[in-house]
């Protein structure tokens, strides 16, 4: 078993949809783009998907990347949840 396979049951390049929510009123959406934009090199037209909640006072952002790697998702996992916006990254 490569190093690879111990680490993650990934197999890389693969789609990989990452999920942040946090209150709808700070402009989540751009926060999470701009934070997956730095660890991707390209982020697909109609791979971004935003919800809000039924109450309006959350949002949930889906952003669909080609993941390279099990350390370029925890980078962006760790950069997500430090934001103090964020509340939940899935």
């Amino acid at each position: 078993m490569s190093e690879q396979e111990t680490e993650t049951l990934l197999e890389f390049p693969c789609e990989f949809p990452i999920k942040a929510m946090g209150p709808a009123d700070v402009g989540l959406d751009e926060i999470v783009v701009s934070i997956v934009r730095a660890h991707v090199e390209d982020i697909k037209e109609g791979s971004i998907d935003t919800k809000h909640s039924s109450g309006g006072k959350f949002t949930s952002v889906t952003v669909t990347i080609t993941a390279t790697s099990k350390k370029q998702l925890d980078a962006i996992y760790q950069q997500l949840s430090d934001h103090e916006h964020v509340k939940y990254v899935l």
